[in-house]
């Protein structure tokens, strides 16, 4: 099954590949690998996804806000394969940093939502390796943001 089916099977949208609103790329290759710059949680309809997760959101709402953090990096990814996910040979690793209280321990439950979706729409080829951190504090005042390295063909 191709990638474009399963994210229609899953009855998924990928948001627009937002511009950087920094000094710094998108993505850029070196070699076979495609770095994504971090994507910060934005909900469906554009909004950004703020709050401390522990004191203003919880555990749950924490791990919704890094499922759209992983599917906006799909929809770089995408973008940066010029719209053919199918060059993507597996995930490498995720780096997600989570906006947390300082007695909040629940990091990579949190970002197992963007874990989980691209597992889900890669398959195989979404097995990774990851970090989950603890913020004081991130841009925007979002709750959330990943990273992402990806292996091209």
């Amino acid at each position: 099954m191709t990638i474009e089916r399963r994210l229609k099977e899953l009855n998924l949208k990928l948001p627009d590949p937002k511009s950087p609103v920094g000094a710094y790329v998108a993505t850029k290759f070196v070699g076979k690998l495609l770095f994504i710059s971090g994507q910060v949680s934005v909900d469906s309809s554009g909004k950004l996804i703020e709050g401390k997760i522990g004191k203003d959101l919880d555990t749950k709402q924490g791990y919704v806000a890094a499922e759209r953090c992983g599917l906006s990096i799909i929809s770089h990814a995408k973008k940066a394969c010029n719209g053919d996910l199918e060059k993507i040979k597996s995930c490498v690793k995720l780096t997600g940093y989570v906006n947390s209280t300082n007695d909040f321990k629940d990091q990579p439950k949190v970002i197992n939502g963007a874990s989980d979706i691209i597992a889900k729409v890669f398959d195989e080829k979404g097995e990774h390796t990851r970090a989950a951190i603890s913020a004081n504090s991130l841009p925007l005042g979002v709750a959330v943001e990943v990273d992402a390295i990806f292996e091209v063909n």
